[in-house]
């Protein structure tokens, strides 16, 4: 019991019944005895009642009052001619009819002139003249061909190799010769100032003084001894470990001390413990189906 969680074993509540078990127990009885309900087959929507709910055809309006539309048209006519002042316009006579097609009897402007039949006086008609005449076509594709083209043929001129260059000899010597004088040149010589410099120093300086070296020592330094390790004590230290004074005061107990000697610690019990109960669906699941015995075993859900 101790390992289950429980203290005792918990009785039965019965009264001696016989045990049913869960595969016979009867489900929804009334789902096969006695009548059940039966819906109708689909109707085909035709032109008779049968494949509506009501079973006589029902009006929007009933009774309703009977409505000419002639009946309307004409009082409205009625109305509209009660507006009048006079009487209808009547023309003094009647309408023309033509009397065939292209007559103009019985309109307002009668026969227009631009759409007679009669010939309107017209020039005397005047030939254009024959066209004018041209030489044949001269033979040859006018490179390398004389007097084929339009255009009278190029007369020769001669172009000498030279003639660039005697021509920049020509204004060369035609600027020279344009000259009065050579080119104008400064007797001057170029200066740094135009007087003299007030900063120039003549005389000699002084010679430089020397600085003493410093002297670099490349010995590295190197303490007396290797420094200590401490190695749970004040070996490392620069005081030796410091000698042991006893305390002049003795320790004060707390409340909490005094009070744990006097009443005992309060331990709580032990939390609930966990039984094991087995799944709702390993108790529906937990039988065996064959071939035999599995149309009496019914359904886990209600359906």
């Amino acid at each position: 019991m101790e390992r289950i969680g429980i203290f005792k074993e918990m009785g039965y509540i019965s009264i001696g019944d016989k045990y049913t078990p869960f595969i016979y127990r009867p489900f929804n009885d009334s789902a096969y005895k006695s009548k059940q309900m039966l819906s109708g087959g689909a109707k085909s929507k035709s032109a008779l009642q049968a494949g509506y709910f009501d079973t006589q055809f029902k009006r929007i309006f009933e009774r309703e009052a009977f409505t000419d539309p002639v009946k309307i048209e004409r009082q409205y006519r009625i109305q509209q001619s009660k507006k009048n002042i006079g009487k209808a316009f009547l023309p003094s006579n009647g309408e023309k009819k033509k009397c065939g097609v292209g007559s103009y009897y019985g309109t307002f402007g009668g026969p227009i002139q631009a759409m007679s039949a009669l010939h309107s006086p017209r020039k005397p008609n005047k030939s254009p003249g024959k066209n004018f005449y041209t030489n044949p076509p001269k033979k040859g594709s006018g490179y390398g061909y004389p007097d084929v083209t339009l255009s009278k043929t190029v007369s020769y001129s001669s172009d000498p190799y030279d003639r660039a260059k005697e021509m920049l000899k020509r204004e060369i010597v035609a600027h020279k010769s344009m000259l009065k004088g050579g080119a104008f040149r400064l007797n001057l010589h170029p200066v740094e100032c135009f007087d003299s410099n007030p900063y120039k120093f003549d005389k000699p300086l002084p010679p430089p003084k020397k600085t003493e070296e410093k002297k670099h020592i490349n010995v590295p330094f190197k303490p007396s001894s290797p420094s200590k390790k401490t190695g749970g004590m004040k070996a490392g230290t620069f005081d030796s470990y410091p000698t042991y004074s006893a305390e002049p005061y003795g320790t004060k107990k707390t409340k909490s001390a005094m009070m744990n000697k006097e009443v005992q610690i309060f331990h709580p019990p032990p939390g609930p413990k966990s039984t094991p109960v087995k799944s709702i669906i390993s108790l529906n699941v937990n039988k065996a189906v064959n071939s035999t015995n599995y149309n009496r075993i019914p359904s886990v859900m209600a359906y």
